[in-house]
């Protein structure tokens, strides 16, 4: 926008034009005009290796050219990112965004009792925000309710809210009494779930569950196999479905060409689950050899969620006796099953479990996994590769590579030589849009 105010005298002033003592904003740079990227450093995400200095050419959505020498077109908009390493965008394979993360378990319980969907998708669209200004340009959501994140999926993908990219579950899939159901709270006080609300029993129930959820718009289904940390139910080792319920959601899910995540933390639900033909386990917390090299023959992903389980861990002593020791057991185990998958070549996804810790600090994934013996480049391929490959979105986004959508971050410094930098984004760009640039 141009503003013109009397005499024709100009200074520049603090990058401003001043035309007679009033200050001139520059011109803008045109909408469809292409976007360089220029920083000391590059890691595509496929190569493992990085290139210094790095330069990316965007237009519009999507990535143009990636390398250490492309020219920047003419009337391009340049943004000199300096002492930076450009990265893909982070893929969070498991994420609760539409939930809150509370320092205090019972009052968070409390809350998701107590708010209306309406009030929560509040909450849900401050979510999706933190998580996408931390460097998270995709995430798969495995789990919520109310239908909260299928409409904040479509609300960002309408631009009406600020968020990733997300693929939904709705709700997650379960047996009477498991991780997947509600709380066991005294009978008529609470309504009963059933299988609109992922709940199941029985073959038959099990298949209407899985096509309740893609009525409404499931892109994925999650599965609880075993039971969980944070519920105060059930065991958490034990398997909560049977083989003819897991083969009937995973036969119904594949049908609608859509891929099952199964959650399990013990070993026999987990190899139940394998055998039925689950792309990805999350959590894994138990696995022995024998499951984790059965899951590297099939191709079936891990997703540890490592951060959780840490930070469970850590936080154990404020949740009630029962939940606190499942978590301090899953943690004990967890190191050693990740170490174990890590030698026999388990292909790992990134996800974090994003509301058990609170929302935003999702790059400390990557270095978690470098303290369990990873590479720097390995980590942050565990996103760029495996949950790209994992989502089946790969030809879309994951990796900086010509007519990929531009999801782009910027973290300071050689991501090589401190990990941890990705936990401290300066810039992030979602197909194209600058969503945070603090250089």
């Amino acid at each position: 926008m141009r503003r013109f105010v009397g005499a024709a005298c100009f200074a520049a002033v603090g990058g401003l034009v001043v035309i007679a003592g009033h200050a001139q904003e520059p011109e803008a740079p045109k909408a469809d005009a292409p976007i360089v990227l220029q920083a000391a450093h590059l890691f595509d995400g496929k190569s493992g290796q990085l290139v210094s200095p790095g330069r990316i050419v965007v237009r519009g959505t999507k990535i143009e050219a990636v390398g250490r020498d492309v020219a920047a077109p003419a009337g391009a908009q340049v943004i000199d990112l300096g002492d930076a390493t450009l990265v893909p965008g982070y893929i969070d394979a498991h994420t609760h965004i539409a939930g809150d993360y509370d320092e205090s378990w019972t009052r968070g319980f409390y809350n998701s009792m107590m708010r209306l969907p309406v009030e929560q998708s509040f909450h849900a669209q401050a979510n999706a925000k933190a998580t996408l200004q931390a460097g998270v340009t995709t995430v798969r959501e495995v789990g919520a309710a109310d239908y909260i994140d299928v409409a904040l999926r479509n609300a960002i993908a309408e631009g009406l809210v600020e968020g990733p990219r997300m693929l939904v579950s709705v709700h997650a899939i379960g047996s009477t009494g498991g991780h997947c159901d509600a709380s066991a709270f005294p009978p008529g006080l609470v309504r009963e779930f059933g299988e609109q609300d992922g709940v199941c029993n029985g073959a038959d129930s099990c298949r209407i569950a899985v096509r309740e959820q893609l009525k409404y718009g499931a892109d994925n289904i999650k599965v609880c196999a075993s039971g969980g940390v944070l519920s105060e139910s059930d065991p958490v080792d034990v398997p909560q479905l049977t083989k003819e319920e897991l083969e009937a959601i995973v036969d119904e899910a594949h049908a609608w060409r859509r891929k099952v995540a199964a959650h399990a933390h013990g070993d026999l639900a987990a190899r139940m689950a394998i055998d039925a033909g689950v792309d990805s386990i999350e959590h894994g917390s138990f696995l022995t050899t024998e499951t984790l090299t059965r899951m590297k023959e099939k191709g079936v992903y891990l997703v540890p969620t490592r951060m959780t389980v840490k930070f469970v861990e850590e936080k154990a002593s404020t949740y009630p006796p029962k939940v606190a020791g499942k978590a301090r057991a899953a943690a004990a185990s967890h190191g050693d099953m990740m170490r174990n998958a890590l030698r026999i070549g388990v292909p790992i996804a990134m996800g974090t479990d994003a509301v058990v810790y609170p929302h935003g600090k999702n790059g400390q994934e990557f270095g978690d996994y470098v303290e369990l013996g990873m590479s720097p480049a390995q980590a942050l391929m565990t996103s760029s590769l495996g949950s790209a490959r994992l989502l089946g979105i790969e030809g879309e986004t994951g990796t900086l590579e010509s007519g990929k959508f531009a999801d782009i971050v910027a973290v300071p410094g050689d991501v090589l030589q401190d990990i941890r930098a990705t936990e401290r984004p300066v810039f992030v760009m979602k197909q194209g849009q600058v969503v945070r640039n603090t250089r």
